[in-house]
């Protein structure tokens, strides 16, 4: 069941993402608009699409949010495996992302103290870009 639902969900976010996905949609909507006065204009009418794009937006919630979980653990543990493979960085890197919220934000704080100054930094930044 899992496997199934990770393969749905893949393929139809990747194809959500697509230009024939939004081409699509924006003629579901035209063809709705145009067919206004056929139905008068009716309530009827008005619900079709609100329930359509509502009942669409809510499946493609549990569609993405699980294709950007399996993405975004893929690259953590590519991260995992650099940070190991790389002797001088620091193993105990490895599971951050399993910190709270709170831990994250002081790690950071931390980590760019250590960096050293700040508008050293920003100088750096700007002397790359213009390089480009």
């Amino acid at each position: 069941m899992n496997r199934l639902f990770e393969r749905v969900s893949g393929k139809v976010a990747a194809a959500a993402g697509r230009p024939w996905a939004f081409i699509l949609a924006v003629a579901i909507i035209v063809v709705w608009a145009l067919s206004g006065p056929v139905f008068g204009w009716s309530d009827t009418w008005q619900l079709v699409i609100n329930t359509g794009t509502t009942i669409v937006t809510f499946l493609m919630v549990f569609l993405i949010q699980n294709a950007q979980n399996r993405d975004a653990s893929a690259i953590q543990a590519k991260l995992d495996e650099l940070i190991r493979a790389v002797h001088t960085a620091r193993n105990a890197f490895i599971g951050i992302e399993h910190l709270s919220e709170h831990e994250l934000i002081q790690l950071k704080e931390a980590l760019e103290r250590m960096a050293g100054d700040e508008q050293a930094h920003h100088h750096a930044i700007e002397r790359l870009i213009a390089r480009r």
